[in-house]
């Protein structure tokens, strides 16, 4: 019997080694961020060559990650909370900003795709001021931003009426400041695309319309054919130049990216 009691406590043993090893080895409960040398255990490798294998982020990049890391370790996206609705502008009557935030939910690991900003600003025109009353607009240049700022116009009124649809204004660039291509931030991109010599498309409707006279401030409708109108990009007051009216239209039918809107 005591061979037999012998090879026994032999097999014990293994077999509690064999499981220690189980629960010890791999990236179970070891994942880290970044490159982490001291991320370590010993291991199956994904090469199929057991020694130290790594379990951090950084063991992608070196091939040195333990066999289950891609099961136990996953890669996790930030994950975002939605769009708040847009602010109010800052300033009435003028030119000025808005803006909506959102915020993190869960941040990004082993190398999941880096959260995205959290701000973005546009340019706006609020139309009455604190009190409620209609602003006075005056002669001065057409206020510009991109079409995606008339998304989000009423197309009713308070009382369900629908609004005047609008028309369109077709302009042929002739100068711009270099401002508007040197601004990198989101809500400015647009305006990388005013380039002078081409034609460009913009809308005039509620409530940029103004109701006595069916126009926008600055679409030339008063004007002489041929003068050289004033305009400037809403959200960077330094891009502005100069354009010429050519007709107007029930539709724009100018590319996108030549396409802007009345404010």
């Amino acid at each position: 019997m005591g061979p037999f009691v012998a090879f026994a406590c032999v097999l014990l043993l293994v077999s509690r080694l064999g499981s220690q090893h189980a629960v010890s080895g791999g990236c179970l409960g070891k994942c880290c961020r970044g490159r982490d040398l001291g991320c370590f255990t010993t291991d199956w490798r994904m090469d199929r060559v057991y020694g130290t294998c790594f379990c951090d982020e950084g063991c992608v990049r070196t091939k040195d990650c333990c066999f289950d890391f891609f099961t136990t370790c996953p890669a996790q996206d930030c994950v975002m909370s939605d769009w708040s609705s847009w602010s109010g502008c800052a300033k009435p009557c003028e030119p000025s900003a808005r803006v909506r935030v959102r915020r993190i939910e869960h941040q990004p690991r082993n190398s999941g795709e880096a959260c995205r900003r959290l701000e973005e600003r546009a340019g706006c025109m609020e139309y009455r001021d604190p009190r409620g009353d209609q602003c006075g607009l005056n002669s001065g240049p057409a206020f510009i931003t991109s079409m995606k700022f008339g998304e989000g116009r009423p197309e009713h009124d308070t009382y369900g009426k629908p609004l005047d649809p609008g028309f369109c204004v077709e302009f042929t660039l002739e100068s711009r400041t270099p401002h508007c291509t040197v601004e990198n931030r989101p809500h400015t991109h647009w305006m990388r695309y005013i380039t002078e010599g081409f034609k460009v498309c913009v809308v005039c409707e509620p409530p940029a319309m103004r109701n006595n006279s069916g126009s926008c401030q600055g679409d030339g409708q008063e004007s002489n054919k041929g003068a050289l109108l004033r305009w400037q990009a809403v959200g960077n007051p330094q891009c502005h130049g100069t354009w010429k009216r050519i007709q107007r239209s029930q539709r724009c039918n100018c590319p996108p990216q030549h396409s802007f809107i009345f404010i």
